[in-house]
């Protein structure tokens, strides 16, 4: 996915049918879950290998909680090791979040605390699973609706862990816009606060405004304009980087992801001409 305009769309069992005809959606890569698809067989599993077959594929991660006070699962990492590997994943990522705690599975991307100690232990947690995996990690950038004793802003928090670790950002727009709105900062002057350079690739995704003060990050409804413009935005400071367009539920018309994705290749092609890599 180098050297070129890539934009991406998640995998998702409702409409993987229109994945594997390219006739209606044709997609550059494709993104999903890992836990969703380790040791499935059957119907699905012939499924996924079809899907892998016919796209570069990037994993976003639910599990590895890099958040949580126990020790990393490695009996999980080594399944996921060799999903990884069997498929030819090209970009591993996972939430900077937590979802367990004592073993008992959460559910949920809780945050971590905005604290030093927390860098310390995450970029710990991070450093370890990178050894183990033998590949970067792309952290994602997560919505969050409350601060849990923080001790410094979401943007030097992101970014301690970046340098420190040596991982990778998975810059996800759509969460930026969010936050920004529910905690009152402003979203352009915390995308310039990253580490720009470091960035793996670019998520975006729609929300759900359920009050006037407070926006939901559902993955649910198409982008909004303001979200495009940040990515416009965004994208006007850094290099070229892949660009996923995410929807987990309330799927629209075929035609409607589409549109969606030319409207993203129209915001990338604006700043980043594509590179053709000369052959000898």
């Amino acid at each position: 996915m180098k050297n070129e305009i890539n934009i991406g769309l998640g995998l998702r069992r409702d409409i993987i049918e229109e994945f594997l005809d390219r006739e209606v959606i044709q997609p550059d890569f494709i993104e999903f879950a890992p836990e969703n698809w380790i040791g499935m067989g059957g119907y699905w599993g012939k499924k996924i290998r079809q899907a892998v077959e016919k796209y570069p594929v990037t994993c976003h991660g639910l599990s590895l909680s890099l958040g949580s006070p126990e020790e990393l699962d490695y009996r999980f990492m080594k399944e996921l090791k060799s999903f990884l590997d069997d498929n030819q994943v090209e970009i591993f990522s996972e939430h900077l979040s937590y979802t367990k705690c004592a073993n008992a599975h959460l559910y949920d991307l809780l945050p971590i605390p905005f604290r030093e100690d927390a860098v310390k232990h995450v970029v710990r947690r991070i450093r370890e699973a990178q050894d183990f995996l033998e590949r970067p990690i792309a952290i994602e950038n997560v919505s969050y609706y409350t601060a849990v004793a923080a001790e410094m802003d979401e943007a030097t928090f992101i970014s301690s862990i970046v340098e420190e670790s040596g991982c990778q950002l998975l810059l996800d727009v759509n969460n930026v816009y969010v936050n920004a709105f529910n905690h009152g900062y402003d979203a352009k002057e915390f995308i310039r606060q990253m580490p720009l350079d470091k960035v793996a690739y670019i998520h975006m995704a729609g929300h759900e405004k359920v009050s006037p003060d407070l926006i939901i990050d559902t993955h649910g409804e198409a982008i909004i304009d303001p979200v495009y413009q940040l990515f416009d935005y965004t994208a006007s400071l850094m290099e070229l980087v892949p660009v996923l367009l995410e929807r987990d539920f309330n799927f629209p018309a075929a035609a409607d992801l589409k549109r969606e994705m030319n409207q993203l290749r129209k915001i990338a092609t604006k700043h980043w001409r594509k590179v053709h890599v000369s052959q000898d």
